[in-house]
Order: C-alpha cells, then structure tokens, then sequence
C-alpha cells in the first residue's frame, strides 16, 4: 500500500489526444491524480466537474489536474468536449496504473485522488471505499493547502 511520502510509481500512458503522458515529465507542476472508474457516469462527472469549476484555485496552488480511467481515447474526447473539461484525461485500458496506485478493485478502477509533488513524492492521497463517494474540490483544496 503506498503511504503519504513515498515515492510516486511513474508512469507513460496515453491521452485523450492521442499523445504520451509520463508523470515523471511533469515537474516542476505538482500533479493531482484522478483515478475514476469512468466516463459519462454520474459520480464521476459530478466529481470532474467539480474540479473543473475550481481549477483556477488548483492552478494558484501550481496543481495540475490530470483524470485517469480505463476508457479510451475517443470517450475521453468526447467527454471532456461534453462537459467542457480544460484537463488531460488519460487512459488506462489494462489498469496498470491504477494497480500500481492501489486503485484497481474487483470490479474496475477505484476512485482515488493522489497529489504528486514536483520530486515524485506522495503528499496527499485518498481512496475511497465505495465509488458512490468522492473527494470533493473544497476537501482536496484543503488538504493540498495544508501541506504547502
């Protein structure tokens, strides 16, 4: 199980363009992971959303929002275009990812967040027990503050 102040597992997969994402590429922004089990359903878009209606308080924070689910590319378009999602939305088909994570469950991909700092460290993670609940904007916002 990964714990606050390990070392992130890096990764490469492929956004919702087509193009690679590596995390460890990402520095000096720190990355806000969002494991969700899929597009178009309803907690996770309201969860989505949500944190795209607050993204100008991640991005004074110098957080950059990335999703992660196991639908593709041509779903991850079309959602971010249908709910005007200004985030990179990657795709994890296999769950490889979200295993390294401690995000894969039974029945799919759990719903996570995970905050990773411009060394790769963890410094805030949460997963949740039911992918009925979610981490909402006000919650993560919080937490991210109080480690800054």
């Amino acid at each position: 199980m990964l714990k606050v102040n390990d070392k992130a597992p890096d990764f490469t997969l492929t956004d919702d363009s087509g193009e690679s994402f590596r995390l460890s590429d990402q520095a000096p922004e720190k990355v806000l992971l969002v494991f969700y089990p899929g597009d178009n359903t309803p907690v996770c878009t309201k969860q989505l959303c949500d944190y795209r209606d607050g993204l100008e308080s991640f991005d004074d924070l110098g957080v950059k929002v990335v999703g992660i689910s196991h639908d593709g590319a041509e779903s991850h378009r079309k959602f971010r275009e249908k709910h005007d999602l200004p985030f990179t939305l990657l795709t994890d088909p296999e769950f490889k990812v979200a295993a390294l994570y401690d995000s894969k469950g039974m029945l799919g991909m759990k719903r996570s967040v995970f905050l990773v700092d411009q060394s790769m460290l963890i410094r805030y993670l949460h997963i949740e027990s039911l992918a009925l609940f979610r981490r909402r904007r006000e919650e993560v916002l919080e937490a991210i503050e109080n480690i800054n």
